[in-house]
């Protein structure tokens, strides 16, 4: 049995009063663009503006995940997008432009002021996502609080395959538990990476996941 991590000193006395100084900044800066965003959902497709699903949180506990509603209103509720069959038709013509620069994850400052989250670590998987849960267990990334971004959302995205994000989510944990100065570079280099990402629109894959093993020559699928 895996010998449950200990946090670090930067963990216990930097992390979080940093994901509380960000997050309380970024919602009182971002409100006006919250409000823009909520008219225009109610605008494309009337219903909840908030999209509310369960996911596994720090010691696969669960908590109530929030994001700006991308989907239409009858979209299945904990059914991951590359699973559905013809995603495209469930997302709205706003989701579109929210889910292209990420602007759907907005909410989840919310998820982090209240402590469910961080503003970097392990994306949140699914309540029903055990076949991630499983692999994450490996390298400790269910024992920290998942966050708004991480390592292997700047690496790769939605084109990897799930033992390649947990490994990336390992490769963080390691780093993070490390401490001090190396555990603050690494979540500088996410948080700030995820600016690029973002911008440039690196490893989004509507309906898709693992794409890059999919695609490279010589490998199962590939063209």
């Amino acid at each position: 049995m895996r010998e449950k991590r200990k946090r670090t000193a930067y963990e216990k006395y930097c992390k979080r009063p940093i994901d509380l100084l960000l997050s309380f900044t970024g919602l009182i800066c971002l409100s006006p663009l919250y409000l823009l965003i909520a008219a225009v959902i109610l605008i494309d497709d009337p219903g909840p503006v908030l999209f509310t699903q369960k996911r596994i949180g720090k010691d696969k506990i669960c908590f109530n995940l929030h994001k700006f509603r991308s989907m239409k209103v009858d979209s299945p509720h904990d059914t991951p997008t590359h699973l559905l069959a013809a995603p495209d038709s469930y997302i709205t013509r706003v989701g579109k432009i929210l889910r292209k620069y990420s602007l759907d994850e907005l909410p989840q400052i919310w998820d982090i002021l209240a402590g469910h989250m961080s503003i970097v670590g392990p994306r949140p998987a699914l309540w029903n996502q055990d076949d991630l849960v499983a692999e994450r267990d490996r390298y400790g990334a269910n024992d920290i609080r998942p966050g708004l971004t991480g390592w292997a959302q700047i690496n790769g995205r939605d084109e990897l395959e799930i033992p390649d994000k947990a490994r990336l989510d390992g490769a963080y944990v390691e780093a993070l538990s490390k401490g001090g100065i190396s555990a603050f570079k690494m979540d500088c280099r996410c948080f700030f990476g995820t600016f690029s990402s973002v911008l440039r629109r690196e490893g989004v894959v509507e309906g898709g996941t693992g794409r890059l093993a999919r695609t490279e020559p010589g490998k199962k699928g590939g063209k």
